[in-house]
């Protein structure tokens, strides 16, 4: 690997490239704020408010993978990843707001399809931005093997964390607040057939999916990159 080239990445975890980037998100999340307020005046009714606070959950990871780039300790850095890792679920569970859908909303059917598919890709862009910094730092601090290791182990857990948010109805901070609770509904939903089919399921599918779209964004920064082949002159 180049020197200075990590993740395949054309921009430092700080400096002046990453401002297109969250210039980008910060458009993104205005088109949320601003569909939520049409439906609203056109409503009068706040069906769709609980969207705003699931995506800010779905922005905290993102906060521990920017401070995490600019961590040199690997203690303070094991501490940040620990806290990136108990919110990053936020980034997909916000996809399974698609559950709130219904065909007699005061709005048109379309209308809220679109509502809720932006506040999904806004929160899965969110998330895949955060695991691609966390990916790079602990490419820098360790081997490419370990960066891979940490995506891919973080995926399924994400895909776990989504099924104890939308099923068990459990949250982030749950994990630090209730965690004797929480455990134990764990532990009766892993030994009960039915339920640990559904867990297994919702854990492989969200997490596959994590998988694949962090590979499609992984593959396309490592693109800008890559130099174009050259192409001899007319004759």
């Amino acid at each position: 690997m180049p020197a200075g080239r990590t993740v395949g990445s054309p921009a430092a975890p700080h400096g002046r490239q990453w401002w297109p980037l969250l210039a980008a998100l910060g458009l993104a999340l205005l088109w949320c704020l601003g569909l939520l307020l049409v439906r609203w005046r056109l409503t009068s009714h706040l069906r769709y408010t609980f969207l705003v606070w699931n995506l800010f959950l779905a922005a905290v990871p993102l906060g521990f993978a920017f401070w995490l780039a600019h961590v040199r300790q690997r203690m303070v850095g094991a501490g940040l990843l620990a806290g990136w890792l108990l919110f990053f679920p936020n980034a997909p569970y916000v996809l399974t707001d698609f559950i709130h859908l219904s065909p007699y909303g005061r709005a048109p059917l379309w209308f809220d399809v679109l509502l809720l598919t932006s506040f999904a890709l806004a929160a899965l862009w969110l998330g895949l931005v955060s695991l691609h910094l966390v990916h790079e730092w602990v490419e820098r601090r360790f081997s490419p093997l370990v960066g891979w290791g940490v995506v891919l182990l973080s995926c399924p857990l994400a895909g776990f964390g989504v099924y104890l948010g939308r099923f068990g109805r459990w949250n982030s901070w749950d994990v630090l607040h209730r965690p004797v609770a929480l455990l134990a509904d764990v532990v009766a939903q892993l030994t009960t057939p039915e339920d640990a089919v559904r867990v297994g399921a919702v854990t492989l599918g969200f997490g596959g999916l994590l998988v694949v779209a962090y590979l499609i964004w992984w593959v396309h920064s490592a693109g800008r990159q890559w130099a174009a082949p050259s192409v001899p002159p007319s004759p």
